[in-house]
């Protein structure tokens, strides 16, 4: 008789299968297998909703409704002409130029809300250029992923660690977290340009073309500009300090959300039409897939084996928790994991297994963040960012991701083994 646990599994592989063959929407398709766990009882319905991140919904519809108000402002349109003229009209110094200003700004502020405000600019420069977005949107994905290891509000699993882990603080976070980010952004992005250069070509009359139109002509400006603006500015500080006066994202996001919708008076319809929500319910149905997979027990076996074949051996548990993490990380959800790592880990130091707890975290939290980069599911920005691309008609495709970026991946977690190995022991 299959049990609980090889059911759940067996659901999971399904449901990636056919997530991956793209012959289904994939949307109905998590929901599909969200579903198939309640049906054959591996969860209740009020267990699938408590494994449903709210404020991870909530951060992406608000800001999916503030960048979709900005949007009629032409501030996108503003700032990819500005791009192309930093880059000299030159697709290739474009996209370093884009992969690092997402990579920083994923650091400070959260990478899925770095990806929402880029993604857009992306979208009219390659209009413009005449050139697919794709190569740029598998790029920003991966530097989101990697400029969000890099700060303890840069990405949920490093929210989650400092959380639960109160000495460590931003600045702690920085400075152990900051330098190998650095290294793997340095490493990745020359990759990157090796196997885009001869896709991102335009020829002399485009440059010059692109090089003559003026940046300012595209602004609209009027109240709805400042008005915009200065809500986003506000968001922005919110995210900074959401931790100072105890806010979540979410709170934040659909704060500044509802107040633009008070100033501009926006019909609300059309508001929400701004919403992807084929992209929230995929959230949805992937939420209660692993939730599946959390209570039946298959993410804390995968946990708790990691920490005792280990036998105490903090290099190797350190390495260890680094990979599993990121292989796992890849394919589900990086929440749950990181939420069933954290209290074992804790329970190996209150038993005297380990005395020194800090290379742990960090493994945890590299392997967790760049391990996202794995798969088009892995983390919450590359599920953005695939639902903008497939709304405007430029479909990813998960294979294509995956031939890219999981190799990108497995080298960042190389480089992450070599450095926690030379830091710490």
């Amino acid at each position: 008789m299959i049990g609980k646990m090889e059911l759940a599994t067996g659901i999971f592989l399904l449901t990636y299968a056919l997530i991956v063959a793209e012959k289904l929407p994939r949307t109905a398709v998590a929901l599909a297998g969200g579903l198939a766990m309640i049906l054959l009882g591996l969860e209740t319905q009020e267990q699938g909703l408590h494994h449903v991140d709210f404020n991870t919904l909530g951060l992406l519809i608000g800001m999916m409704i503030i960048v979709g108000i900005i949007r009629k402002t032409g501030v996108f349109e503003y700032l990819a002409l500005t791009s192309v003229r930093l880059a000299k009209g030159r697709p290739l110094a474009l996209l370093v130029y884009l992969s690092l200003l997402t990579a920083g700004a994923s650091a400070f502020l959260d990478n899925v809300t770095t990806v929402l405000l880029v993604a857009p600019v992306t979208f009219t420069l390659c209009r413009e250029m005449g050139i697919s977005p794709i190569p740029f949107l598998i790029s920003e994905i991966i530097a989101s992923n990697v400029g969000g290891t890099a700060t303890l509000i840069g990405d949920p699993p490093n929210i989650m660690i400092g959380s639960a882990v109160k000495e460590l603080s931003f600045l702690d976070f920085m400075l152990h977290l900051g330098p190998v980010a650095i290294i793997v952004m340095a490493v990745t992005l020359p990759i990157l340009v090796l196997i885009y250069r001869r896709q991102l070509v335009i020829d002399e009359e485009t440059r010059q073309r692109l090089l003559q139109l003026d940046p300012a002509r595209e602004l609209k400006k009027g109240p709805l500009l400042y008005q915009s603006l200065g809500v986003l500015a506000l968001t922005i500080l919110g995210f900074f300090l959401h931790q100072v006066f105890h806010i979540e994202s979410a709170t934040i996001a659909m704060g500044g959300a509802v107040l633009l919708l008070l100033l501009s008076r926006i019909d609300l319809e059309e508001a929400f039409h701004t919403v992807e929500w084929g992209t929230i319910f995929f959230f949805v149905g992937l939420f209660v897939l692993v939730g599946g997979l959390v209570e039946t027990g298959v993410i804390s076996r995968l946990a708790q084996w990691t920490l005792t074949v280990t036998s105490g051996e903090t290099e190797l548990a350190a390495g260890l928790i680094l990979w599993v993490a990121a292989l796992a990380s890849a394919f589900v959800d990086n929440i749950p994991f990181v939420a069933t790592m954290i209290p074992l880990i804790k329970e190996v130091g209150l038993s005297g297994g380990i005395a020194n707890l800090e290379p742990l975290w960090w493994s945890l939290a590299l392997g967790a963040c760049l391990g996202g980069n794995g798969t088009l599911v892995g983390a919450s920005a590359n599920v953005i960012v695939a639902g903008m691309a497939e709304s405007q008609g430029k479909p990813i495709g998960f294979l294509r991701f995956m031939l890219v970026a999981f190799p990108l991946m497995l080298l960042s977690i190389v480089i992450s083994h070599i450095y926690i190995t030379w830091r710490y022991f």
